[in-house]
C-alpha cells in the first residue's frame, strides 16, 4: 500500500471540531475554506487519504497540504493562505539608480523633459516601473523649476526686442 494513502488521525479537540462544523454549515463561509474544514473533520483515522480526497473532490496532495497545515497551526492555519512571492521579480538597485540618474540629466533630442515613455525606452524598463521609481524618489521631470534657454538661433534678438517694448522711461515727479 502507498504511504500517501494512509489514514491520518488529526485528533481534533471538541472546540476545533465545533468551529470546523460551524464553518461548513455557515452560508457566509468563503467556499475555499469549506473543503479545508471537511478534510480536517474527515481526517479522524478511519478513512484513507485517497477516500477523503474523493469525498471532498480534491487531489491527494491537497489533502496532505491541509492535514499538515492543521497539524502545524490548527484551525487558524486552514483559514488563511500562505503568502506567495510576486511573479515579477523586483528591479535591481542598480537599475533604479540608473533611472534616477538619467532622469536628472538632460533628455535626448529636442525634448524639454523626460516622459515615462521616453525614459522606459532609454532605460529598458517598463513605463509603470519608471513611474513607480519616480514616485518613490519624489521626481517630477514634467515640473521643471529651472529656466531652459531656447535653442532658437535668433533667441537673443527676440528677447531684446520684447524687453525693449517694456522699457519704461522714468518720468520726473514734481513736488508741489
Amino acid at each position: 500500500m502507498d504511504v500517501s494513502q494512509w489514514a491520518i488521525d488529526l485528533k481534533l479537540a471538541p472546540a476545533d471540531r465545533d468551529r470546523l462544523e460551524r464553518l461548513i454549515r455557515s452560508g457566509s463561509t468563503p467556499q475555499k475554506l469549506v473543503p479545508r474544514a471537511r478534510i480536517a473533520l474527515l481526517s479522524d483515522g478511519t478513512r484513507l487519504n485517497g477516500a477523503i480526497a474523493r469525498e471532498v473532490g480534491v487531489a491527494l496532495p491537497t489533502v496532505h497540504r491541509w492535514q499538515n497545515r492543521f497539524q502545524e497551526q490548527g484551525v487558524v492555519g486552514l483559514l488563511r493562505d500562505k503568502t506567495r512571492p510576486s511573479r515579477i521579480p523586483p528591479l535591481a538597485p542598480e537599475v533604479i539608480e540608473r533611472v534616477v540618474e538619467m532622469t536628472l540629466q538632460e533628455p535626448p533630442g529636442e525634448a524639454t523633459h523626460w516622459s515615462s515613455r521616453t525614459m522606459a525606452v532609454a532605460s529598458g524598463v517598463s513605463g509603470t516601473s519608471v513611474r513607480r521609481i519616480w514616485r518613490a524618489h519624489g521626481l517630477q521631470p514634467h515640473r521643471v523649476r529651472t529656466f531652459k534657454l531656447s535653442r532658437d538661433p535668433k533667441f537673443v534678438e527676440k528677447v531684446q526686442d520684447v524687453v525693449g517694448l517694456y522699457e519704461v522711461v522714468p518720468v520726473p515727479r514734481t513736488v508741489g
